[in-house]
């Protein structure tokens, strides 16, 4: 037998603890992941679905393609928004994203 067969053929080391401490890894990585990414998430989401309830007429808004105009009807799945003089556009309620006084004050303060 070659050097090489006898390498492959040992057995690997067992670590002692090794069994619990892959454990307590996983576990940890998932709570790191839920605290940073998955509960951040949803409670943006959330206030997004408090904004979108909270609509009124005559509120400036920002959709998601990035169009400002003012709320003229509110429908139960979408809205009539107003973007000129006399050019109106229906679009769903869950493409309205940020009030545009908000989106405008966030962007003054950056």
């Amino acid at each position: 037998m070659s050097l090489m067969t006898l390498f492959f053929l040992q057995a690997p080391a067992a670590a002692p603890g090794g069994g619990s401490l892959m454990w307590i890894m996983l576990i940890a990585m998932f709570v790191i992941m839920y605290f940073f990414m998955i509960r951040p998430q949803n409670k943006k989401q959330k206030e997004i679905a408090n904004f979108r309830k909270s609509l009124q007429v005559n509120q400036k808004v920002i959709t998601a393609g990035g169009i400002h105009g003012v709320i003229k009807e509110i429908n139960d799945n979408d809205v009539v928004l107003e973007i000129a003089s006399n050019v109106k556009i229906r679009i769903d309620k869950n493409s309205i994203f940020a009030a545009a006084a908000d989106a405008n004050s966030s962007q003054v303060s950056k």
